[in-house]
């Protein structure tokens, strides 16, 4: 039977949240230290262990059939690959970044201005687009370090929490993109392959809904329950429930969790009580 090859990352913050989505997803992996290649024992997969700027080549030339891999380093790298699903986390941003101490003008500043980074691609059409001619230094680690010694002006490099950039003195000024992990494909895969990415794809944005809903059960006088009901931004309709005291019902519903908060003062006045809210291992629809 064929078996669909997905490339992750060999170390680094992908990988561990990776192989966790997988394992989300019911897919056990026979992985052990420093392996470059293991096998699921229930699933028709196969895992290939990467260098991350490696991936989206293997993945063009098909030598891994999918990949989760950072949006960013698909974007730099600029290959003939399909990005099928977007997987919410590893989020951060690809930013230009200037000494403290400098007075920042705007994106005008850089003209004439050296740039160290790892994303020249990228850096190069921002600058285009914006008609800023600057001199790029390609830098493959510890871009950071470049405007201390003299090497650039500023730099062009990932952002998360900012930590790094504080911490060597640097100021966010520019965001060039936005970027998370995702699922993405090669050009050509066997009806086969095919197949067994779709299964996987139903298991993923089934683990991916539940991540981002709760679960929320809440009492409500019989009364007001069409009034709740209304506001609970549920997926069909509510269960409701009748409690042991006469006149009141339970509501069971499921609630993305960044809405939660900006209904649940809506909620308590419109006479709901005793609100629940908790984790949801799946969501299948």
């Amino acid at each position: 039977m064929s078996k669909l090859k997905i490339a992750v990352q060999k170390s680094g913050r992908l990988n561990e949240k990776s192989l966790q989505l997988l394992k989300d997803c019911g897919i056990s992996i026979e992985n052990g230290k420093d392996q470059l290649k293991a096998q699921a024992t229930n699933f028709p997969l196969e895992v290939l262990f990467l260098r991350n700027s490696d991936i989206p080549q293997y993945l063009e030339d098909g030598i891994a059939d999918v990949a989760i891999i950072g949006e960013n380093i698909l974007i730099e790298k600029r290959k003939n690959v399909e990005i099928i699903q977007k997987l919410g986390f590893a989020k951060c941003r690809v930013c230009l970044a200037v000494p403290k101490e400098v007075e920042y003008s705007g994106i005008q500043f850089f003209q004439g201005k050296k740039i160290a980074t790892s994303y020249p691609y990228t850096l190069k059409s921002f600058l285009e687009e914006n008609n800023v001619d600057a001199e790029i230094h390609i830098i493959s680690g510890s871009v950071e370090i470049a405007p201390n010694i003299g090497l650039a002006d500023g730099i062009c490099d990932i952002v998360s929490s900012g930590s790094t950039l504080f911490k060597n003195g640097l100021v966010e000024q520019e965001t060039i993109l936005t970027s998370e992990a995702v699922l993405a494909k090669c050009p050509q895969l066997s009806n086969q392959k095919e197949e067994i990415l779709k299964r996987i794809l139903f298991r993923l944005q089934s683990v991916l809904r539940a991540k981002n809903s709760k679960y929320i059960l809440l009492n409500v006088p019989n009364e007001k329950i069409d009034k709740v009901s209304n506001i609970l931004p549920v997926l069909k309709s509510p269960t409701i429930l009748p409690l042991a005291i006469e006149g009141w019902s339970s509501l069971h519903s499921v609630i993305e969790e960044s809405k939660f908060w900006e209904v649940i003062d809506q909620l308590k006045e419109a006479g709901a009580e005793g609100i629940l809210v908790v984790p949801i291992e799946k969501i299948v629809v």
